[in-house]
This record gives structure tokens, C-alpha cells and sequence, in this order.
């Protein structure tokens, strides 16, 4: 059976990585837990490639009480420095003292807007941006909706959330759908939102 066309970057012929291609990136979530996890690595990525952070991401499960934000929240430098001192996992200190802080902002928008789920999702209406690139090299890497994002989520104290990282966000929990259109998986998303409707390229 020939392979299913992916989008370009996805070609890594590495089974984790095109497992997240195919069943995790541009996907709607609306779990709040998952939403902060990929928050945190998102937040790790920064300077650094996507795959990289995937395949410590079970390290990082582990390390950070698999990413419960009251969990998280209550760190002290002790586990700070015991989360630095682990090669299963990225060991930066700002960023994991950027992922408690943002532990602790995440809190207050729960508590705020019912759930971090109805704040961020606001930014897209509800709704996934549905793109139609036919190159990877035409997907952007920010956004106007990204660039308010950002702005909003470091004006209630969240740190490593700049436009870049936000879009990045935005792709990987389907509040845009960036797959290209040649991708299986971009009609598949469209479909499972839209059961019965025909998607056209």
C-alpha cells in the first residue's frame, strides 16, 4: 500500500514524528490539561526544533506531574532543581521557571473564563481557521491572531508566549488547520468537524 502524501515536513521517516503528524497535529483540543502541556513544551521549543521536544516529551510528563497547571503552580526551587538536574528533559532554567510561573497565570484564567479552553479559543470565535496552503513554504509562522494572543497572554503574566510561539500552538491544537491541501489529513480534520460535508481543495 503506498504511503499517504503528508505535508513536507512530516517526511522525517521516524515513527513518533509521523505519528504526531497524523494523529495529534491540527486536531481541536479542548482539554485544559493537554492545552497547558502543550503551553509548557511549546514554551521548551523556543530556539529549538519540534522534534527535539517530542522525543523527551514522556521525560517531561513524568518530571512535570503530567502537566496538572496546580500541580505545576506549586513548585519550589527544590523541584526546580531536581527538574534540572534530569537529562530526560530539556534544562533550562528560565524555562522551567517560566513554566511555574505560567502554571500560576493559567490558574487565574481558569478561574476567570470557566476554563482556559473558552479564553484561548475565543481568539479563533470558536471556530478553526481553515487554511489553504499548497506548500509548506506558504504557511506562515505568526499570525494577526497570533500576534494578539501573545500580547494578551503576557499581559496576564505568561512568559515564552511570543506570536512565533503561539501560532506554533494554534497549529498543533487545531485552532488553525495548516496541514497543505494535498494532505490526507487535512480533509480528514475538515470532515470530522463537518461529518457529511463535502471538502473541496
Amino acid at each position: 500500500m503506498d504511503e499517504p502524501k503528508r505535508c513536507g515536513w512530516a517526511s522525517l521517516d521516524d515513527p513518533l514524528y509521523r505519528a504526531y503528524h497524523d494523529k495529534e497535529w491540527g486536531v481541536p483540543l479542548h482539554d485544559d490539561m493537554k492545552i497547558f502541556e502543550y503551553l509548557v513544551l511549546e514554551g521548551f521549543q523556543a530556539g529549538l526544533s519540534w522534534y527535539t521536544v517530542l522525543r523527551k516529551r514522556e521525560n517531561f510528563r513524568k518530571v512535570f506531574n503530567g502537566f496538572n497547571p496546580e500541580t505545576v503552580s506549586g513548585y519550589d526551587s527544590g523541584k526546580i532543581k531536581q527538574i534540572l538536574s534530569d537529562p530526560g528533559v530539556i534544562r533550562n532554567r528560565l524555562k522551567v521557571v517560566s513554566a511555574v510561573t505560567n502554571a500560576k497565570s493559567f490558574l487565574k484564567v481558569q478561574k476567570e473564563f470557566g476554563s482556559f479552553d473558552e479564553y484561548i479559543w475565543s481568539f479563533v470565535g470558536h471556530t478553526p481557521v481553515v487554511n489553504h496552503w499548497k506548500s509548506v513554504r506558504q504557511i506562515p509562522s505568526t499570525s494577526e491572531i497570533s500576534d494578539r494572543l501573545s500580547k494578551d497572554l503576557i499581559s496576564k503574566g505568561f512568559r515564552f508566549v511570543g506570536s512565533t510561539i503561539c501560532y506554533a500552538h494554534m497549529q498543533a491544537t487545531g485552532m488553525v488547520n495548516d496541514h497543505v491541501v494535498s494532505c490526507f489529513r487535512y480533509r480528514e480534520i475538515i470532515k470530522s468537524l463537518n461529518p457529511g460535508e463535502e471538502v473541496r481543495r
